[in-house]
């Protein structure tokens, strides 16, 4: 779409001016040239005029200018009329390029086309068709971050994240609302789970030690064309729902590994209640305490070992056995032995699953 409105704009301009115009992206594709030939090639001089850390460089009888866009690289046009003339023609030039991309800014912002595929505001059979005209490729393997993080006043996550991934051409980050932005970046195959880890280890050690701003990130699955995208974002939210509940102390939730909490959060609430009924007496899940709780989840994190959880928790063992005692005592299930530890496990899950649907206010039922 934007290679006609350059391609018409130059040609106006060749109508009126002697000499060679062109505009490329900050790739070097070019997108509009006196010599349509070259449209869609890559400029030779790129990697120099991109490397100039000036806005306006002359070489081997072409000046070129960097044309910003909200402060970031968005064209470099250029043109052979290498004289004060050619240089205010190719500074009006740039001026019109501007105003072009900021009449058609949703024409032509990636990102707002990449929301739009995972907001689901762009039809199906239109993505592949609007990724041809963005320059996108459109089978390549991608993934989706999804970061939420606490609300600071001041504070702007979406600048810190936007920074740490400079390539736009490639990784795209799109701000939701105040707490919430996404990351769609680029992968080499649709393997490459250590660059998954690596990217949100990134994300969340920044935004703690930069803007001291506590996150959690939902990672959707890998998936290989832009249209899938979308599933990838939603894999992300669910992802996010789910570890809210049962992992909520942890910042990186991958959908692919849930665990029994995508299993249980699957669940009617019905069926939930049921079961926590069934299992335990009247009132006896409710009278634990919250020392009883935490005896609990540590004896579970050291595989019912009796030894390893008093020496944790700082107990004689046979404090620890006295405990373990009137656990059983109260709801009937007897901790150490193997079933019932997974009943305990799976029942506690199940609170946290039902806690969190009545603190909804029924959203999850």
């Amino acid at each position: 779409m934007y290679v006609r409105l350059f391609q018409n704009l130059i040609n106006q301009i060749r109508e009126s001016v002697d000499g060679n115009f062109g505009i490329m992206d900050d790739t070097g594709l070019i997108l509009g040239c006196t010599d349509e030939r070259l449209t869609g090639t890559t400029h030779p001089l790129i990697d120099e005029i991109a490397g100039d850390n000036r806005d306006e460089t002359e070489t081997q009888g072409w000046i070129f200018r960097k044309v910003y866009f909200r402060n970031r690289l968005e064209f470099i046009v250029y043109t052979d009329i290498a004289s004060v003339h050619g240089k205010a023609l190719l500074s009006m030039f740039a001026i019109n390029v501007a105003n072009l991309r900021t009449y058609h800014e949703d024409r032509f912002d990636k990102a707002n086309f990449f929301k739009n595929v995972i907001t689901d505001n762009i039809l199906p059979g239109d993505i592949q068709g609007r990724a041809k005209e963005l320059h996108i490729p459109f089978n390549t393997c991608r993934v989706v971050f999804l970061v939420k993080t606490e609300k600071v006043k001041d504070v702007h996550p979406h600048d810190i994240v936007l920074g740490l991934f400079p390539k736009k051409q490639r990784d795209f980050v799109i701000a939701l609302d105040e707490e919430t932005l996404v990351l769609i970046k680029e992968l080499k195959d649709d393997n490459d789970y250590d660059e998954v880890d690596r990217t949100a280890k990134v994300i969340i050690d920044t935004l703690n030690t930069e803007l001291m701003v506590k996150a959690q990130i939902g990672i959707g699955s890998i998936v290989d064309n832009i249209r899938d995208i979308g599933l990838s974002f939603k894999e992300a939210q669910t992802a996010l729902q789910i570890g809210s509940i049962f992992d909520s102390d942890k910042a990186i939730i991958d959908y692919n590994n849930l665990g029994i909490g995508r299993l249980i959060y699957q669940l009617p609430v019905k069926m939930c209640r049921l079961f926590l009924k069934e299992v335990f007496k009247k009132g006896s899940f409710e009278s634990l305490d919250q020392e009883t709780l935490l005896t609990i989840q540590k004896f579970f994190e050291n595989n019912l070992n009796v030894s390893e959880t008093s020496r944790q928790l700082y107990v004689h063992r046979n404090t620890l056995v006295y405990r373990l005692d009137k656990i059983q005592k109260t709801t009937g299930l007897d901790l150490r032995k193997f079933d019932d530890a997974i009943i305990f496990k799976v029942s506690l899950l199940v609170k946290k699953y039902l806690d969190k649907a009545e603190s909804m206010q029924g959203e999850l039922i």
